[in-house]
């Protein structure tokens, strides 16, 4: 007896879903409308999401002054995603827009090609997926190289022309504001300038100046954070003496845009009386020579610097400075330094008890007790984050998180202070009877 035998037809096979990226770029604040940032991601946030055959998997936008791989975080992130398998393909606007440098262009596109991605330039209409993909792709991006640098020799000669005329390049100072291509005084600033050069003359340093502009709620130049760098800038900027000194700085090339000091590489051009003074020229020298001091004075006995298990490796989430051993009355703590410095209104960190930080380290390391040597040869940084949050960043490259306890007020005594609170305790008793 033979039995019917019946082809099985192969299921059709179900057509997934394209998972479309895009990447969006803009090298300053003042591009066009259409190439705005904001512009540029509800554009491809939009035509992604209308097509019915693509996924949408995200916007990737930087804000960044180059179009170097290294200086853009979400390019980096958009690499790290592609390489993963979370995208098929990425759209963007031009070449220009996703590399200016054709070597970085053609290493990322081979990169994608080979986690097969496909990378769709708006402009010039180019799938780098096709079999002309790579070679259009060559011709056009070595023409984009030489028009960005075209167009940077052509900005150094106008900066040139500039500096030889005595015009300043830079407007932004605390002082003055540039009008027509001159500085002009701003009034209430410029008294805060003069007050800054009396003060250190008077005796004050960086920090205590800082610390005093940040406790009265000055406002500075751009709306940021008072500290000794920006105090220091002013002090030495001797453009407030009514003269420039122009390209002290200039760029490495057109690719990276790496700003430079001139050690005499470019000629320096120094301008007399180019605008009105807010220091003159005698409080200028003082303050300078008055710094050269100081600076001698310090350089000449060098505090040995003591070095503590988690020194250099907690570092504050909120404003980025490093933690700082410091002894209280209720024991050691790690403290953020601009905390320490500048107090609760320049940041709003927690301070970590010793004991605590080598506990909840331990455990992480999964060791019986902490040790200067494990810390050291696994754990890379600690970050301190709001809510009582450590994220511990291993040399590996993993992370682990942990929430640590605050302590209790009695767990807080020391045995003196507990002793001292022992005999006030005795004597008011005495007092009673």
């Amino acid at each position: 007896m033979s039995g019917r035998i019946t082809a099985v037809s192969k299921p059709p096979k179900l057509e997934r879903k394209k998972r479309v990226a895009a990447y969006a770029r803009v090298s300053s604040g003042k591009d066009a409308m259409l190439h705005s940032l904001s512009a540029q991601v509800s554009h491809y946030s939009d035509l992604i999401q209308r097509n019915s055959d693509w996924l949408y998997a995200g916007v990737y936008a930087d804000e960044a002054k180059t179009g170097t791989k290294d200086s853009r975080a979400d390019f980096q992130r958009l690499i790290a995603d592609c390489h993963a398998g979370k995208i098929d393909m990425v759209i963007t606007k031009s070449i220009s827009r996703f590399a200016r440098n054709t070597v970085t262009l053609l290493q990322t596109v081979r990169d994608f090609k080979a986690w097969e991605v496909d990378i769709f330039f708006e402009e010039q209409n180019i799938h780098t997926m096709s079999a002309d993909g790579e070679l259009m792709l060559t011709i056009l991006a070595s023409y984009a190289q030489e028009e960005s640098r075209s167009a940077s020799e052509n900005q150094k000669w106008r900066i040139k022309r500039n500096f030889e005329e005595g015009m300043p390049w830079n407007g932004a100072m605390l002082g003055y504001r540039l009008k027509e291509g001159r500085y002009e005084i701003v009034p209430k600033e410029a008294a805060l300038v003069r007050r800054i050069y009396n003060e250190y003359l008077a005796g004050d340093g960086y920090q205590a100046v800082a610390k005093r502009l940040t406790e009265e709620g000055v406002p500075s130049r751009f709306g940021g954070k008072w500290n000794q760098s920006v105090v220091s800038k002013i002090l030495s900027n001797y453009t407030y003496t009514g003269n420039l000194l122009l390209q002290k700085t200039f760029r490495e090339n057109h690719i990276t845009k790496k700003t430079v000091i001139n050690h005499g590489e470019l000629p320096k051009y120094h301008a007399e009386n180019t605008h009105e003074a807010i220091i003159d020229m005698k409080t200028f020298h003082a303050v300078q020579t008055e710094k050269a001091r100081r600076a001698a004075q310090f350089n000449k006995k060098p505090a040995p610097r003591t070095t503590y298990p988690f020194t250099s490796l907690l570092v504050c989430d909120n404003c980025g400075k490093n933690y700082r051993r410091k002894t209280t009355k209720t024991g050691i703590v790690w403290v953020c330094g601009t905390f320490n410095t500048l107090g609760k209104s320049a940041c709003a960190s927690k301070q970590i008890p010793e004991t605590t930080l080598q506990q909840v380290t331990a455990e992480v390391l999964g060791v019986k007790a902490f040790t200067r040597e494990q810390l050291h040869s696994r754990i890379q940084s600690i970050r301190v984050c709001n809510g009582n949050i450590l994220i511990f960043c291993f040399k590996d490259g993993s992370e682990v998180t942990r929430t640590w306890k605050d302590r209790s007020r009695s767990e807080s005594w020391t045995d003196e202070m507990k002793e001292a609170a022992r005999q006030k305790a005795l004597e008011r008793s005495k007092h009673n009877a």
